[in-house]
């Protein structure tokens, strides 16, 4: 059922009474490190926001075991957290409604290079109407906005009449197991919100993501002698080469994917980072590429991996050094397949009410080539899975910032879809 014109006024109007609150919260959060392997602090930080609030509370660790067994699960390495997961419970006195999970990650990425940073990465500064900062727009600015949609409804008075869970995980941006424990835990909900950065768009379709690391061995001499051995890292450039042309290969089927046909280069490959060799005047013996490279939707991850381990020895055989010094290809990370969000669901229909009341405006949605955690509930939990969030910039980049009045509006967007979709009781009967 629809919500009435006086309490959508009223739920827009308690956003707004509790914005303040919201951006100091946001601030804090950005302000907070939680790099890979670094989250213990923050979520112990959303652990106890959520508890002071009232909700029953879980906290639980990463089963590896469970997670390695499963067809979802990405790549552990030594560098995969170990911080726990977090999930706040909201349960009704009736459960009239339908069910919700929030989720959001607290996990950044690395900052970069702190002298191209207009002002600390962790400054959580305010210029205007956006707030800079790590993180800030990817996506502490979403958690704070799970947390504070749910206020909105208690400071008039009401309370979700269904179950919410919400949901702070981490490893989004190294494998996505993080949610994926969650599903293994055995949460699940009607449907799930995650409000990433999207430019207050709906996310219809998203591409899988495979982390892997090809390592080359040289022979090393004195640099004198530098034509008797094998510079391993001239032999990663060409390695990087032949990736390359498998790139444009996979873009080159986007016409036989829906929602990937209009883009112009879908399938991306990043040579993330490189290292190698020992010493300036050594030949180098060693180096190591890291790369990261989406596939479309529907394509089994495995199989992909499979593809790029035989590029890289159908390379190999061709070239005189390393035909007989293989590389070798680990896969360390993400895992993931993506996912089509299809039309058509109750759920997206609540969502373009409450986006147009919300942003005066029709909901759009588009096809983004980055990693997103709903691909868990899309694929696994198999329930309507809706990414939308704040306009942002320069996300994994250098002075990332986000909106804010953007942040308010999504924020009063997803209380009037909680409204809606769990329906409301009065908090005191």
């Amino acid at each position: 059922m629809t919500l009435d014109p006086d309490l959508k006024s009223r739920i827009l109007q308690a956003v707004e009474d509790g914005f303040a609150e919201q951006v100091s919260f946001t601030q804090q959060l950005v302000q907070t490190p939680s790099l890979r392997g670094h989250e213990h602090a923050i979520q112990d930080l959303l652990f106890r926001s959520l508890q002071s609030r009232g909700y029953a509370m879980d906290r639980f660790k990463m089963d590896r075991a469970a997670i390695e067994a499963h067809p979802g699960g990405s790549k552990y390495s030594e560098d995969h957290s170990d911080a726990p997961i977090v999930v706040g419970i909201h349960r009704p006195r009736d459960e009239t409604g339908r069910s919700l999970i929030l989720q959001s990650h607290l996990d950044v990425v690395p900052e970069g290079l702190h002298d191209m940073w207009a002002d600390p990465p962790l400054s959580a500064k305010i210029d205007g109407d956006w707030m800079y900062g790590r993180g800030a727009g990817d996506m502490k600015a979403g958690a704070a906005a799970n947390i504070f949609a749910l206020d909105a409804l208690r400071r008039i008075g009401l309370q979700p009449a269904a179950t919410v869970y919400v949901q702070s995980v981490v490893e989004e941006e190294s494998t996505g197991n993080g949610a994926l424990q969650t599903f293994l835990q055995g949460y699940t909900a009607d449907a799930v919100f995650i409000p990433e950065p999207e430019e207050e768009m709906l996310v219809r379709a998203n591409t899988g993501v495979i982390w892997f690391q090809v390592q080359v061995r040289g022979v090393p001499v004195h640099v004198r002698e530098m034509g008797e051995g094998a510079n391993a890292i001239d032999a990663a450039t060409r390695v990087m080469t032949a990736l390359r042309e498998m790139e444009e290969e996979w873009n080159a089927e986007k016409r036989e994917h829906p929602h990937f046909e209009d883009e112009a280069h879908p399938i991306n490959l990043n040579i993330g980072k490189i290292e190698g060799g020992d010493w300036a005047s050594s030949v180098p013996s060693w180096c190591n590429i890291d790369c990261r490279v989406s596939i479309y939707p529907g394509r089994n991850a495995e199989d992909a991996a499979r593809e790029i381990t035989e590029r890289v020895k159908a390379f190999a055989q061709t070239d005189n050094f390393l035909s007989n010094n293989p590389p070798k290809v680990v896969f360390n990370g993400f895992h993931a397949e993506g996912y089509v969000l299809e039309p058509g669901s109750e759920a997206e229909e609540v969502l373009e009410r409450a986006h147009e009341e919300a942003i005066g405006a029709p909901l759009q949605s588009f096809m983004t080539a980055g990693y997103l955690d709903t691909r868990v509930y899309a694929l696994y939990n198999k329930i309507p899975a809706l990414c939308y969030g704040p306009k942002s910039r320069n996300i994994h980049g250098i002075n990332e910032s986000v909106s804010l009045s953007s942040v308010k509006k999504i924020t009063q967007a997803m209380a009037l879809f909680i409204a809606e979709w769990c329906g409301t009781e009065d908090i005191t009967p």
